[in-house]
């Protein structure tokens, strides 16, 4: 079995990335390994420090975020978002998703906390991306592969986001990434704090997870990577670079995946959920049931399986993926994570008290993971 340097070193050879970290903690020690380099360039090797645009796997955070103003009574699960968020107190549906955005009916119920967290809430994308109420959410809210700073602010997006009808009924299908965005919103609002000032506060600071932002500050851009997106006609093709869209704060912080961060920092999260929501030094920072609920399936089978673009079988917690069964060699049931757009990978499994992390640069091409993700995973699971 190839260990864990020989498991990225053969993709980085391969010429299909510049680099990577990887950071596997499990109970009784932590491996971690840096390979290649920060950018196509090579102008400096990767480093177990080096800072990623970490993309979805800021998701689970986010979540984390809304489950700490639970625990603060400030909100309940139940609780219609309508009384924080207005724009969204009487949403429209479009009558059949695959119908015209001017055919819709009132929605049957008002939207509620939990729906958001488990991304019913009828916001999105499903499987097919061709159909009508699809189409806005790309060019009027700009989701899709974060674009830091070309999204309007928050009060503003949330104004173009009541214009556009949701594509089901709140609670009645799981629809991706929309959900995530609009939890950042209700977060700042709720706590009256910029959502940046509230996760500092509440997990980046206690945590010790100090690379960890919306933006890198000028100091710290020499260990910033590179960003890249596959070329139709082969290699790779720069997105962003240290001082692009990352280097100032934005004026809308994404919940969906506007993190930067490290290993090290994402394992310092992940590490405080496998304690039941105790970071390192004793500080409780969620209750054992905030991280059970975040960690556990809410979705229904059909649900499953109509995203199964996304999720490959898999269910939906709060803000991340819980494997139901094992069906490939790497899943192991109750494994809670998500992926990244960017490259990205972070997961939880509670059964082996294991964390992982795989940071990388280079763009996915679609929902499906990389095969260096797939080699991690097995590599993670002993497989």
């Amino acid at each position: 079995m190839p260990d864990l340097h020989s498991t990225l070193t053969q993709h980085v050879r391969s010429g299909s990335l510049p680099g990577a970290v990887a950071l596997v903690a499990r109970p009784d020690r932590v491996e971690a390994e840096a390979v290649g380099s920060v950018d196509m360039e090579g102008t400096a090797p990767m480093a177990r420090d080096s800072i990623f645009r970490i993309a979805s796997i800021t998701k689970p955070i986010v979540a984390a975020a809304v489950m700490a103003l639970v625990e603060d009574g400030r909100i309940a699960l139940d609780d219609p978002i309508g009384k924080w968020l207005p724009e969204l107190a009487s949403p429209m549906v479009v009558r059949t998703p695959a119908g015209p955005l001017d055919d819709v009916v009132p929605a049957a119920r008002p939207i509620t906390v939990f729906d958001l967290l488990t991304f019913r809430a009828g916001y999105g994308f499903p499987s097919d991306f061709s159909l009508p109420a699809v189409a806005p959410l790309f060019s009027e809210l700009k989701q899709g592969p974060p674009e830091p700073q070309h999204v309007a602010e928050p009060d503003t997006w949330m104004a173009v986001l009541s214009r556009i009808p949701m594509l089901h009924q709140p609670g009645d299908a799981w629809l991706y990434n929309a959900c995530s965005d609009i939890q950042g919103v209700l977060i700042a609002r709720v706590s009256g704090r910029p959502l940046p000032e509230f996760l500092a506060e509440r997990f980046f600071e206690p945590l010790g997870m100090a690379d960890t932002a919306f933006a890198v500050p000028a100091d710290k851009l020499d260990r910033f990577t590179g960003y890249y997106r596959p070329d139709p006609a082969g290699g790779l093709r720069s997105v962003d670079a240290p001082d692009g869209q990352w280097s100032s704060l934005p004026v809308f912080p994404s919940g969906a995946g506007g993190l930067v961060s490290t290993a090290d920092d994402w394992h310092a999260f992940g590490r405080m959920l496998l304690a039941g929501g105790t970071a390192a030094d004793g500080r409780r920072l969620l209750s054992p049931e905030s991280v059970r609920l975040m960690t556990t399936d809410h979705l229904t089978r059909a649900q499953r399986s109509a995203g199964q673009l996304f999720l490959e079988g898999q269910g939906w917690g709060f803000g991340g993926a819980v494997d139901i069964e094992t069906v490939d060699p790497w899943n192991v049931p109750g494994r809670y994570g998500w992926v990244g757009g960017t490259g990205t990978a972070a997961h939880i499994i509670p059964a082996t008290g294991t964390v992982t992390v795989l940071l990388t640069q280079v763009e996915l091409t679609g929902p499906t993971p990389t095969p260096l993700m797939r080699d991690f995973w097995r590599y993670a699971a002993g497989a």
